[in-house]
This record gives C-alpha cells, structure tokens and sequence, in this order.
C-alpha cells in the first residue's frame, strides 16, 4: 500500500478543523483521509505549527519550502513523491493516485414512460 504524507499550513489543531471559522475544505479532506485509512493506507499528517520536527526531517519538503515558502503547502506526498501542492485535493485524486478503487454510488432506478407510473398511465 502507498504511503501517504499530508504537510499542513500552521493551524490550530492537527486537522484545522476547530475554532469560530474553519474552512470547509478541511472537513471533506479530513473524512477523505479517514476513507484512505480505513483502505488500508498508512497516512501520516503533520502540521507546521505542531510537528515542525517533520518538516526538517524531509529534504523535499525542505527545498520545497525554500523555493516558494508556506504558499507550496499543503503538500501531498505519496511514496516519496509530491502529487500535489497549495490545495486540498479530492477523494477521487486521492483514489486515483493511490490505486485505490472507490465503489460507485448506489442509484435509484427510473422508471421509462411505458411503466405504470410513466406517463399519463393514471395510477400515480
């Protein structure tokens, strides 16, 4: 399985997702990487302002930083190489470029006009 690393902006928790305003990106990307997790992935996130540690260890993330500064974040990582840099993506690039597959949303079937309640059929 993929290893996965998310580098984050400074927030105020691990995840973002606290205080008066929270963006709304960061709840959808939280439950994303949940969904990954429980896929079986190794996903590890690490916050400026809390695990400042990782982003020193990480030569990448390093130069990454002194080229373009904390605009380049958040960086997406995965088995080493950056996929993604200044946004959020989405569950479905997660998917894609982890090899995961993602089970497709179950449908209501629709009735054609020839079908009782199609139409001017009268029993609806």
């Amino acid at each position: 399985m993929p290893k996965v690393q998310i580098f984050d902006k400074a927030m105020c928790c691990s995840t973002g997702v606290c205080g008066p305003q929270v963006d709304p990106v960061l709840p959808r990307f939280a439950a994303d990487l949940e969904w990954l997790q429980s896929q079986g992935h190794d996903v590890d996130r690490f916050n400026l302002a809390q695990d400042p540690g990782e982003f020193v260890k990480n030569a990448m993330v390093q130069k990454l930083l002194s080229e373009e500064g904390v605009e380049c974040l958040p960086l997406v990582i995965i088995d080493e190489r950056v996929v993604s840099r200044s946004e959020y993506p989405s569950r479905e690039n997660l998917a894609l470029w982890t090899g995961t597959a993602m089970k497709t949303k179950a449908t209501l079937p629709m009735a054609s006009g020839s079908e009782c309640c199609g139409g001017n059929s009268g029993c609806c």
